[in-house]
């Protein structure tokens, strides 16, 4: 049956993400870096914490806080009801999302219904996703009728090729990708975007990236969720252990990709609190997107579950903005910081661009 190993794959990445052991599918060592920097405390703010504005925007959507969640699942059965519950607690708090790799869909439309979320989100960013080592040969009239089809506001080209390199049916020939991202952006309607999926993005991606006409780069850092690791893991690949830490931390990334590319910029990859959002911003982040941590409050508590989680992220940043004084995102991206220990280095030996 079309697409029966992507749905499996599938399958089994959802249940590792929902219930396995964070210690074994999270970075050991590498941390996202945001613990390194300090920011500026204001103990006389001359703000109320009330008139603190986080409302933003993505690529023309509007958002109440800058989050959206960030792409995950798709392509089995267990993966409807969950991107029902996060897309029906997104439109419930005014920020977007994203769906996994619609490839399964393509390959088998009958799963097509596992992406849909518009019944209980109609107004939320939506954006659809495809691996670039997909694009190589596509026909990207099938892929605007996927995106069409669950009606997506953007597309999400996601970059793996360490997760590829240990996958046991990875796909390594990565030749010629960065003509295939430029064909599919002038190809599609829909803005695209670029994301890693946790090893990060670095000065020298950034600027190829900048020559496909992408209108914004997910850096998704290391430090958070390791798809080295979990796809190691599903497949039994005990040789996998030496890339076990690759990639740049996310606190770097962002400082990476800002220094050669002026459009906007996420960041992701080990987000987990209003606290690192707010790092992230100052750091030159437009806005965050979290994946795993809702992931896992929709297994343990469903739509309220993600809601929760989020209400809470967004009261944190609210009240990290008052602390430092910054009645709104412009103002907070003008605050100072205090970098520390292996990110200083990092930026000493590598520059600012």
């Amino acid at each position: 049956m079309p697409g029966e190993k992507t749905e499996q794959r599938k399958a089994e990445h959802l249940k590792i993400c929902a219930k396995g052991d964070l210690g074994k599918i999270t970075f050991t060592n590498k941390t996202t870096g945001f613990e390194e920097i300090d920011l500026i405390p204001s103990a006389l703010p001359e703000i109320s914490k009330d008139e603190v504005e986080l409302e933003t925007e993505f690529l023309g959507k509007p958002l109440a806080f800058p989050l959206i969640v960030s792409s995950m699942t798709g392509g089995c059965k267990e993966a409807g009801e969950v991107n029902n519950d996060i897309a029906s607690a997104c439109e419930e708090l005014g920020i977007g999302m994203g769906v996994g790799s619609m490839r399964a869909m393509i390959e088998n439309p009958a799963l097509a219904y596992t992406y849909k979320v518009r019944d209980v989100a109609p107004n939320i960013f939506l954006n659809g996703n495809i691996g670039v080592s997909q694009l190589k040969g596509m026909d990207l009239e099938k892929l605007a009728g996927a995106l069409n089809e669950v009606d997506a506001d953007a597309l999400a080209i996601h970059l793996n090729p360490a997760q590829e390199a240990v996958q046991k049916e990875g796909t390594t020939d990565f030749k010629g990708l960065a003509k295939e991202i430029e064909r599919t952006v002038k190809k599609l309607s829909a803005p695209v975007f670029v994301k890693e999926v946790g090893n990060g993005i670095s000065r020298e991606t950034a600027r190829l990236l900048v020559q496909t006409g992408i209108q914004a780069i997910d850096v998704s850092g290391a430090g958070g969720t390791n798809w080295v690791k979990i796809d190691a893991m599903r497949g039994k690949n005990t040789n996998a252990e030496y890339l076990y830490e690759w990639g740049v931390p996310t606190a770097l990334a962002i400082v990476e990709a800002r220094s050669v590319y002026n459009q906007t910029i996420l960041a992701s990859g080990g987000i987990r609190n209003g606290l690192d959002i707010a790092k992230a911003l100052i750091l030159g982040a437009d806005l965050c997107s979290i994946a795993l941590p809702v992931l896992r409050a929709q297994a343990d508590g469903g739509k309220e579950g993600v809601v929760e989680y989020l209400t809470r992220i967004q009261g944190e940043l609210r009240t990290v903005m008052f602390l430092v004084g910054a009645k709104n995102l412009n103002e907070l991206k003008d605050k100072k910081i205090v970098v520390h220990g292996k990110m200083r280095e990092w930026l000493k030996q590598r520059g600012k661009g």
